[in-house]
């Protein structure tokens, strides 16, 4: 027998097209009530996340193309300004193919290489049919006389295949470095003196096709299918306006895990490796390292204090027990001066630290490290789906390498440690919006790597 429908609760029936329409003018007139009774009160509105809904600001078609025009030669001002550092980088990498079968030089198939991610090319194939057309060809070469000839986009592929590809990367390393040396980042856009760089993880490839031992491997599904996956380390460059930087990508590698316990690789074990490349490529330079709460240890805290790097990291509920344990039990005896309460962006904010926690690791908890615990609540007043004004409330909490005070807690905080989410929207602008992250281009692991 078939069982009794249940009945609808009656809050929960479907809304007609009309209460629909009363809810959001309902949910509109309280937005802009509760944006006028913050700047009655001298305080400043949340940021509007969303995009204008505004038509478009031009009358004529002429001032479109004209815009347009002036658009499109700002980009091209910009990319040429920076060509002769691309070129003279790419110029330096050894060229691995026979000098007898060459076409084109290793420069030229580099640059038809970005070109093509610069024009959101989804694959080689569509690269291949709209880069080759008459009028495309026309315009490549008048912006960039180094393409003599357009080459076919398989023979880029060989070469990624071939090339080293570490040195590749170190075209975005001598761009970042032209910038850093030419004070190009204003001093209101560093941390405490320190450029900030966000580390994350992401997913870049799944497949269920094993295509090389690199590949990691998980079981999905109930019936316990192998799926194969390639994750990527990024490291960025996340500067307090909002601007983030692309640096250096580790890629997992199931031959770089732990065989002895028949672990294969993973972000933490990544993370080293690129910590050593980044130190480095960036020797001198004081870093801020912006961190998830996957990384707050003990060895990884020893190694950016050994490179001389500053540390913000989340710290989870569940991890490291002893220090939040220091926490709860000074919690009571804080003084005055521990504290800190702001309204910032729409929020009202209060900060709480303790400075010089002593946390134990390794065997037998003989080696230590020195942190300082910072824990922000807020709360924020905010329209629901039903049009009412409600108060909402969250909790951050970090561990920092250096001490907190009333001076620095905010920098450190809010414009360091929270910018570790630009690098998240980063990767979400690569995997929505054009730039076709989660595509392969390859299956070659080398020119995989190459093209990312």
């Amino acid at each position: 027998m078939s069982k009794a429908r249940k009945p609808r609760h009656e809050g929960t029936h479907k809304l007609t097209r009309e209460q629909r329409k009363s809810r959001r003018a309902k949910r509109r007139e309280k937005q802009k009530l509760l944006i006028e009774r913050l700047v009655v009160q001298g305080l400043e509105p949340p940021p509007n996340a969303t995009r204008a809904n505004s038509i478009s600001p031009y009358q004529t078609v002429e001032e479109e193309q004209q815009a347009r025009s002036e658009a499109t030669l700002e980009h091209v001002r910009i990319i040429r300004s920076k060509l002769w550092i691309l070129m003279r980088v790419l110029s330096t990498i050894p060229d691995p193919r026979n000098p007898l079968l060459i076409s084109h030089t290793l420069e030229t198939l580099l640059l038809y290489g970005v070109l093509s991610f610069v024009l959101q090319m989804a694959s080689r194939r569509k690269a291949n049919e709209q880069l080759t057309t008459p009028a495309m060809v026309e315009q490549l070469k008048r912006i960039f006389p180094e393409l003599e000839t357009i080459p076919h986009h398989d023979s880029v592929n060989r070469l990624l295949a071939r090339i080293d590809v570490q040195q590749l990367e170190q075209v975005t390393v001598e761009l970042v470095r032209y910038l850093i040396r030419n004070k190009k980042f204003r001093r209101q856009q560093l941390i405490g003196g320190c450029y900030p760089i966000a580390i994350d993880g992401t997913q870049k490839i799944t497949s269920k096709e094993f295509w090389g031992e690199q590949w990691l491997e998980r079981e999905v599904g109930n019936e316990g299918e192998v799926q194969y996956y390639i994750h990527v380390l990024e490291a960025s460059l996340v500067l307090a306006n909002g601007m983030t930087l692309p640096l250096m990508s580790e890629f997992l590698d199931y031959l770089q895990g732990d065989s002895e316990r028949d672990k294969q690789d993973c972000e933490r074990r990544a993370f080293f490796r690129l910590a050593e490349r980044l130190k480095k490529a960036f020797s001198h330079l004081p870093i801020l390292l912006l961190l998830d709460g996957l990384y707050p240890t003990g060895p990884l805290m020893e190694q950016c204090r050994k490179y001389g790097w500053q540390f913000m990291i989340v710290l989870q509920d569940g991890s490291l027990q002893q220090v939040w344990e220091e926490y709860r039990g000074l919690k009571g005896y804080l003084e005055p001066e521990d504290r800190h309460e702001q309204f910032w962006r729409g929020r009202s904010q209060r900060f709480h630290w303790i400075n010089d926690i002593e946390y134990c690791y390794g065997p037998n908890g003989r080696k230590t490290q020195t942190v300082h615990l910072v824990v922000c609540e807020e709360s924020w007043p905010e329209v629901d789906e039903s049009g009412e004004i409600v108060t909402k409330s969250g909790r951050h909490v970090w561990i920092s390498s250096e001490p907190l005070s009333r001076s620095t807690v905010h920098r450190r905080c809010n414009l360091g440690a929270r910018r570790r989410w630009d690098i998240e929207e980063q990767i979400k602008v690569e995997k929505r919006h054009g730039y076709h992250y989660e595509h392969c281009y390859s299956y070659n692991w080398n020119a995989l790597r190459g093209y990312h």
